[in-house]
């Protein structure tokens, strides 16, 4: 009722692509500008460049390795990516044993990922490096193409009827800068939940608590960096996808403007709401694998007659960042737990108190009903993409959660998807004004932290929805209205479990979301701490 029969003005027309123009807007006060036309290697290069500083916190209680950190240890021949390579095969061995069945990936290839490996330690032995990834291992979401592997879908059918040909251009970029591709990772089965539930596959678990789920429906993604397999890993992000894994799994999880990083060589499921996002376990990494996927896309709307230009931040103290203006919309930013919401109002008094950062109170209207619309939307969108394989459809191939979903997209009208796309306009053009009064809106990243998963996961599938609207609470304005967002760690719950915090952006201002992520997270990575299940790939024999 809140779509279908809203009341809206007559000349609020539908906005089918949540596309912005590219302005020349204020970026942070130290960015620098990417000349178009450089390599994905000479864009990480420009990235490595905004880095503050190779030395760690002696403050620090734990940390994750860093791109960064591989990379000079490779050059120091203390390790080799080779050896790394094979620290990684093992340890994904181990997490898949019975008895610990972290369910981490749907496929990964050992000989495949030794074989880079092996490439990587002779250019490291030869003085040629590619670039500060060569010999990193970054694992990629089961819904982005990637060779040698089929694309699941986190399905047991969809690469049956949709094979697999090359790299996507996500992909491509990384490996053309020597990264090591190292397997598919585990997903909410056809993106349909938020717990990272798989009944073909396994339930991801959370490395800070094995019995807890680790979210979706990127949850591999974010699992293998919380866990240390990987620093970074790609996922996809059509209603929080990205974002929620990474609050409930500690790490870093930025979601990019739509139209920033090409979709080509991802399933096409929700084309105006889906979009390639970084999990990664700091902000510098998400800025170095930020800067090699970005730019130079093709173009999404016929109207884009400008590509956006790419700002990367200079990562520094951020006191040097002053000024900046916080939205803050009382009663959405409190409609989450208590431990939540006490963590979160703790994190803005301290940036009020070190960067002199202030908080602005704001009104957002009609939040539930942009989240229904976003709902047609994705659902829509994925009714109408499946269509076609639908009529040779088996459900008895796929889980009880996506069988219901794709029941409930299959009966939404043209008037539903209409309307939809009316609030979406009106939407943006509230977000607009609240940019106007400030930078950045600020929430939680979910309303609770991970729940327990029950014994009988694997029959049932998701079908907690309760808890799958608390999580998703927090995400769909990114996702409905193409904004960048990011989530930053900041603490944990009573049972330490990871708790974190969401700033999104206006259009095309990655740049001082970035810049804001690393900032919250100075304040916090002191007291970050070691997850349960971890995997230590790069200490010295």
């Amino acid at each position: 009722m809140l779509v279908s029969f809203a009341i809206l003005d007559e000349s609020e027309s539908p906005l089918y692509v949540p596309f912005q123009p590219y302005e020349d807007i204020k970026q942070c006060e130290e960015s620098k500008c990417i000349d178009s036309g450089l390599s994905p290697a000479e864009q990480v290069q420009q990235a490595k460049e905004c880095l503050q500083s190779l030395d760690k916190s002696l403050d620090e209680n734990f940390h994750r390795w860093t791109i960064m950190d591989y990379s000079r240890a490779y050059k120091s021949q203390k390790i080799t990516p080779l050896m790394v390579a094979e620290r990684l095969v093992s340890a994904v061995m181990q997490s898949s044993a019975p008895g610990t069945d972290m369910s981490f990936f749907i496929n990964y290839e050992s000989r495949d990922i030794l074989k880079q490996a092996t490439e990587s330690t002779l250019r490291y032995e030869r003085g040629e490096p590619i670039s500060i990834l060569d010999g990193v291992p970054i694992a990629v979401k089961d819904e982005i193409d990637c060779m040698p592997y089929p694309t699941t879908g986190g399905s047991k059918w969809l690469h049956k009827v949709r094979p697999c040909k090359e790299d996507a251009c996500c992909v491509k970029r990384l490996r053309s800068c020597g990264a090591i591709l190292v397997g598919k990772t585990n997903m909410h089965e056809l993106g349909a939940g938020t717990s990272g539930i798989n009944p073909h596959y396994g339930t991801t678990r959370n490395p800070y608590d094995p019995k807890r789920i680790s979210g979706g429906s990127s949850s591999g993604s974010a699992a293998v960096v919380c866990a240390g397999l990987c620093p970074v890993a790609l996922g996809v992000d059509g209603g929080g996808s990205v974002r929620m894994p990474a609050a409930l799994c500690g790490v870093v999880g930025l979601k990019p403007s739509f139209g920033r990083i090409p979709y080509s060589g991802v399933i096409p499921w929700n084309w105006t709401v889906g979009m390639v996002g970084i999990l990664a376990g700091t902000v510098e990494d998400s800025l170095i694998v930020y800067a090699a996927v970005s730019g130079g896309a093709e173009a999404q709307q016929p109207t884009m007659n400008q590509q956006p230009k790419l700002y990367l931040p200079m990562l520094k103290p951020s006191n040097q960042m002053s000024g900046i203006k916080l939205a803050k919309s009382k009663e959405w930013f409190n409609d989450c737990s208590d431990d939540i919401r006490i963590c979160c109002l703790t994190a803005l008094d301290n940036l009020y108190k070190c960067y002199g950062w202030q908080t602005v109170e704001v009104t957002i209207p009609d939040i539930e009903a942009m989240r229904l619309a976003h709902y047609v939307t994705i659902g829509s969108e994925c009714a109408a993409s499946f269509a076609h394989y639908l009529e040779k459809f088996d459900k008895s191939e796929s889980g009880s959660d996506v069988r219901v979903a794709l029941s409930v997209y299959g009966a939404f009208s043209s008037r539903d998807y209409l309307q939809a796309q009316r609030i979406r306009n009106r939407q943006i053009k509230i977000h607009e004004k609240i940019f106007g009064m400030a930078d950045v809106i600020v929430t939680p990243t979910v309303g609770i932290t991970a729940y327990e998963i029950k014994d009988d996961v694997k029959k049932t599938g998701e079908l907690d929805y309760v808890n799958g609207a608390s999580l998703v609470r927090y995400s769909i304005a990114g996702n409905f209205l193409g904004l960048p967002a990011v989530t930053v760690p900041i603490g944990y719950d009573k049972l330490g479990l990871p708790i974190g915090i969401q700033f999104i952006g206006k259009h095309w201002s990655e740049d001082m979301l970035i810049q804001i992520a690393y900032a919250m997270e100075a304040l916090c990575k002191a007291e970050y701490k070691k997850p349960k299940v971890y995997y230590d790939l790069l200490t010295e024999i």
